[in-house]
């Protein structure tokens, strides 16, 4: 008689560069678990790009208003959400909750097994860290560097959205959640220029959220009349797609460069008060620039496109040069 495969709650919250970073984590639970069914709680948004795509059998999104009944303490637990708790053998949670009190309500809903993996990274890799408290059970991991996914519908959109794109193209992403990460919009300006001027033909593709308005529209000013392609406002699945085929990306300290990380994309990102060693991706094809005492003001444009010259163009300028 076939048992029933043991299902996984794995509840991350946080912005996209946490939950990028804690990818090395549930590809531990998913390869050490095979058969389990895997389900993530957290922003949809995020989320999606989990969804089906190898790491999670579904999605559930944790901005659900009866939700807030496990956040009080001795809260008023909606039954529906305690039922679905406690049809998991085993609950990860990477929420803040300093005084266990989501964990005590989720516990009175019936979960046995909960795992508070929740962890301030200091001085060790983020995704270690978010990786250690599996440990106890009996999972270790090897590598940290976090991989995502695209389906075959993702890649097939992201060709078509490409379609006549031309050139050495450069994805650039000039914004991250805080201005102190941004190098700013006059350096990126010329650092386009600097692009063209090596390769007329090339295409930037322009990525920018909502947060990203202002350089945005300086940036549409310096570029006007370039090859530039806007990545504004795509899902986010889509958009990891578009870097997988993009191949060469740049930016900062952001959810953005974690994600161009994840499918692949060569990357030169710059950092400044933040730690790389902690922070950065750890992909093989990431080269981090660090601006001196963490002042990205600091940093020169000849510096910054020589990094992105060397790091992602120079195997395309010596074939160039051979024929």
């Amino acid at each position: 008689m076939k048992t029933q495969a043991s299902r996984i709650l794995v509840i991350r919250g946080g912005a996209l560069g946490d939950f990028i970073l804690t990818l090395p984590a549930l590809r531990l639970l998913r390869e050490t678990l095979p058969e389990a069914e895997l389900e993530v709680l957290g922003y949809p948004r995020i989320a999606s790009l989990v969804d089906g795509r190898f790491y999670a059998s579904r999605v559930r999104s944790i901005d659900y208003g009866p939700m807030a009944g496990f956040f009080a303490k001795n809260g008023v637990l909606d039954p529906g959400l305690s039922e679905y708790f406690a049809g998991f053998q085993q609950v990860v949670s990477y929420l803040f909750d300093p005084d266990g009190i989501f964990e005590a309500n989720v516990r009175r809903a019936g979960v046995k097994h909960y795992l508070s993996a929740y962890g301030r990274p200091a001085t060790r890799h983020a995704a270690r860290e978010w990786a250690a408290p599996l440990e106890s059970l009996a999972m270790f991991l090897e590598s940290p560097a976090a991989e995502l996914f695209p389906s075959p519908a993702d890649r097939a959109g992201a060709r078509e959205w490409l379609e006549g794109a031309s050139g050495a193209v450069l994805a650039v992403h000039p914004g991250s959640g805080s201005p102190k990460k941004n190098w700013g919009a006059a350096c990126w300006a010329q650092l386009g220029e600097r692009y063209w001027e090596c390769f007329p033909g090339g295409e930037i593709v322009l990525v920018a959220g909502e947060a990203d308005a202002e350089v945005l529209r300086l940036l549409e000013g310096a570029w006007r009349g370039c090859r530039v392609r806007w990545a504004v406002g795509l899902e986010l699945p889509a958009l990891a797609a578009v870097l997988s085929e993009c191949g060469r990306f740049a930016g900062h300290d952001s959810g953005i460069s974690h994600l161009a990380g994840a499918v692949g994309a060569k990357s030169v990102l710059l950092f400044g008060p933040t730690d790389p060693e902690v922070w950065a991706p750890a992909n093989a094809g990431v080269r981090v620039i660090r601006a001196p005492e963490g002042d990205l003001a600091r940093l020169g444009v000849t510096e910054v496109w020589d990094g992105i010259r060397g790091a992602l163009f120079a195997e395309d300028e010596q074939a160039g040069n051979q024929r």
